[in-house]
């Protein structure tokens, strides 16, 4: 585990008294609470280890656990980078609390944020479960609404203890943890990037609640049991227009050259563009895949290319973000820079006039040899869908196979 250098952090959002110099976070087992909206705490457990005057932090999320390595300390004021995405926790602390705040610059949020030492429970119970809602649950967010959408929700209860996912069009809502409290649910995650917060009530047959993101975001969704659901084929939701029939860009790269499909490290190969941007959680999952899928492969016919929408204000903070990802996941595949300022997809869309529309982050362009698109999958469904992400893996390298072979 390499070793991280101290630096002195920018000044602090929150000041707290009675906290000691010259101190270190205790060892072991943290439950950090970050606050969202209606008087609703979102839980997650972490924990400290301190090694070599160093500390590190492993965040937990069901079967997920996220290393931080970059924790910065000057006398008692605390700023922890998250992993990748540009978000973090600054603060004071003692050895048994921390007290601050949750940060992401480019959108302007800031969330309230306090950890405790010693607790290992994501949520506290008072009563004993009345419900099992294990299996699949067919799931409307933001019902009767122009912005409804469809979600599959995937859960696994036992006794108390819930984790899960919900699934869209666009990708799946992360690693989910929580508990049944009688007939309540809650379910957490968080990232770094996104701060996931779910509360129902529930029937044997059916489920109402809220979606709470961060504290600037909320909406109410109605879900019914239904193990026969699925959502529509990803590889379906979005094509080239009529009278196109190839994709077409020009974006810079780092040191500001311009890439094309019809540059020479193209020509002749099979080619996948990856639409995504470095503060998209599903993206990253991709970003992984991809990774791991080119060095088992090593194929020289094969070409990724990402085309990275951010959000950060100026083109200089994007590259510095794209950097980053690349250098914390090992990304050996350029990644231009197709838009800074905004994640808008309609805006996204003006850069792509030959797709039909944007609809997600991550979308993902296959391209044969001969410059023909392929197919367009849709969104990510990541780790945290078991079975749906197995299924992927094996499709995605036959069809890949198949493109390599012609």
């Amino acid at each position: 585990m390499k070793f991280i250098k101290f630096l002195v952090p920018v000044s602090f959002l929150f000041l707290s008294c009675n906290f000691g110099k010259d101190i270190q976070l205790s060892d072991g087992i943290w439950l950090g609470q970050l606050d969202v909206m209606d008087h609703e705490t979102l839980p997650f457990n972490f924990r400290v280890a301190v090694i070599d005057g160093n500390h590190r932090m492993e965040i937990y999320n069901a079967d997920e656990i996220i290393e931080v390595d970059e924790i910065e300390i000057k006398n008692d004021s605390i700023k922890i980078k998250l992993p990748v995405f540009e978000g973090y926790i600054l603060g004071r602390f003692s050895e048994t609390e921390i007290k601050g705040s949750f940060i992401k610059e480019s959108v302007e949020r800031t969330v309230p944020f306090t950890a405790i030492f010693g607790e290992n429970r994501r949520f506290k119970t008072t009563k004993t479960p009345s419900k099992n809602i294990s299996g699949v649950w067919e799931t409307n967010f933001s019902p009767n609404t122009d912005s409804s959408y469809m979600a599959k929700g995937i859960f696994k209860q036992n006794g108390s203890k819930l984790t899960g996912t919900y699934r869209t069009t666009t990708g799946d809502y992360r690693f989910l943890d929580g508990a049944m409290d009688g007939d309540s649910i809650k379910l957490s995650t968080f990232d770094g990037a996104h701060a996931f917060l779910f509360t129902a009530h529930v029937t044997d047959s059916s489920m109402m609640g809220t979606f709470y993101s961060g504290n600037h975001f909320k909406e109410p969704f109605e879900a019914r049991r239904n193990g026969n659901f699925e959502l529509p084929d990803a590889d379906s939701l979005t094509y080239l227009k009529k009278g196109f029939d190839k994709l077409a860009f020009s974006f810079p790269d780092e040191k500001q050259h311009r890439v094309s499909l019809e540059d020479k490290q193209f020509k002749d190969k099979v080619v996948i563009v990856q639409i995504m941007g470095t503060w998209c959680p599903n993206c990253l999952d991709e970003t992984k895949f991809l990774v791991k899928y080119l060095k088992q492969r090593n194929n020289p016919d094969l070409k990724v290319v990402g085309l990275a929408f951010e959000t950060s204000k100026t083109a200089e903070n994007a590259f510095k973000a794209i950097n980053r990802l690349k250098e914390r996941i090992g990304v050996s595949y350029p990644i231009l820079l197709a838009q800074h300022g905004t994640s808008d997809k309609s805006t996204a869309h003006e850069k792509l006039p030959m797709l039909d529309h944007i609809l997600s982050y991550p979308t993902t362009i296959f391209i044969d040899k001969k410059g023909a698109v392929r197919k367009i999958h849709t969104g990510f469904n990541g780790p945290a869908t078991g079975n749906t992400y197995m299924t992927f893996k094996r499709e995605f390298g036959g069809f890949v196979d198949q493109l390599l072979a012609e």
